[in-house]
């Protein structure tokens, strides 16, 4: 166990120089500014082939196929991602485990986009015959002009650096950057020709805090039925406490007996009411309520009842139907629950 241990450890560096803060921070500097230069590099090469690849993945009636192999594999995720959540179909294909059956996964409705800075990688050199064959429209983004992959492709994406940020020009740093650049370019292009709207994002993320706020409804989370704490104006100043107590709001809706809201009475009522010095038993909901409350339609979306809360300073609001009559409730505790606030 111990000799299968040494021999699957890495490579280590003959000597550690030590570490210097003042050249790590210069580095982190060059480093900013090689890849900054890449990526404006960028602005002077594109044009019409960027237009062509823009114009041919929006009419593509399958889905934009990307490749990569290595560290432009990662980059060739991270594009599919941004491209399949912004509006456009579309999947990563490793060009490895294409060559061994997941070819089958790209059909003549598709189109491949094709990463590789040096244009050589023989995962996917290997693969540009049969894709051919099949019909597909090739993008190929690349740093080889000459390259194989740019040879055989319909469209030809320019994303060559002058140097990678690495000092030994070797580990794919500028040309990865770049590489991820072109790729958001591209889908933010598409996004706009696309006519992609801020709910269509929401619909694509309803895990996040964007997508509960644009696709949450006031009715999905609003109290009803029972749950609704509510007397008519005639009822004493003990039942409208027991309902209160019992529905557990922090207020209680006051009625008329076709349901519509002719007031409310809150916590906070009942505490000034205390330091008045009243003889609380001796009046009716009607006396103690809060008359014209702010309502809420029950169709809006839930945020617009959070908007309403903070703007007014409250933390329950009651919900009504166009009719005006009391059809649910909800607090500021209801809404941070389903994390809309």
């Amino acid at each position: 166990m111990a000799l299968r241990q040494v021999q699957d450890d890495p490579p280590r560096p003959a000597r550690d120089k030590g570490f210097d803060p003042g050249q790590a921070l210069r580095l982190a500097q060059e480093t900013f500014d090689i890849e900054a230069a890449a990526v404006l590099g960028l602005k002077a090469r594109t044009g019409e082939s960027f237009a062509r690849a823009v114009e041919l993945m929006l009419g593509v009636r399958g889905r934009v196929v990307v490749m990569g192999i290595g560290k432009s594999g990662h980059i060739g995720r991270k594009i599919a991602a941004t491209l399949a959540s912004t509006g456009t179909p579309a999947m990563f294909v490793h060009p490895a485990e294409a060559s061994h059956g997941d070819l089958g996964m790209i059909k003549a409705v598709d189109l491949v986009l094709a990463i590789s800075n040096g244009g050589e990688s023989e995962e996917i050199t290997v693969i540009l015959p049969v894709l051919k064959r099949l019909g597909v429209p090739l993008v190929a983004m690349t740093g080889a002009l000459d390259s194989t992959l740019a040879s055989h492709a319909d469209i030809l994406l320019d994303c060559t650096v002058e140097k990678e940020a690495c000092p030994l020009n070797l580990a794919p740093t500028a040309s990865t950057t770049a590489q991820l650049a072109l790729g958001d370019a591209l889908a933010v292009a598409l996004l706009d020709a696309r006519g992609f709207k801020t709910e269509d994002f929401a619909r694509s993320h309803p895990g996040g805090a964007l997508g509960r706020k644009l696709l949450t409804h006031l009715s999905d989370l609003m109290r009803t039925g029972e749950a609704v704490p509510r007397v008519g104006p005639d009822a004493s100043f003990s039942a409208l406490m027991r309902e209160m107590s019992a529905k557990g709001l922090g207020a209680s809706a006051v009625v008329d007996g076709e349901g519509r809201v002719l007031g409310i009475f809150t916590d906070g009522d009942l505490r000034r009411l205390i330091e008045k010095g009243l003889d609380l038993r001796r009046l009716t909901a009607r006396e103690v309520m809060h008359v014209g409350p702010r309502t809420i339609r029950h169709d809006v979306l839930a945020v617009e009842a959070a908007e309403l809360m903070e703007q007014h300073r409250i933390t329950s609001v009651l919900v009504v139907d166009p009719e005006g009559k009391l059809c649910g409730a909800i607090n500021s505790n209801d809404l941070m629950r389903a994390k809309v606030i």
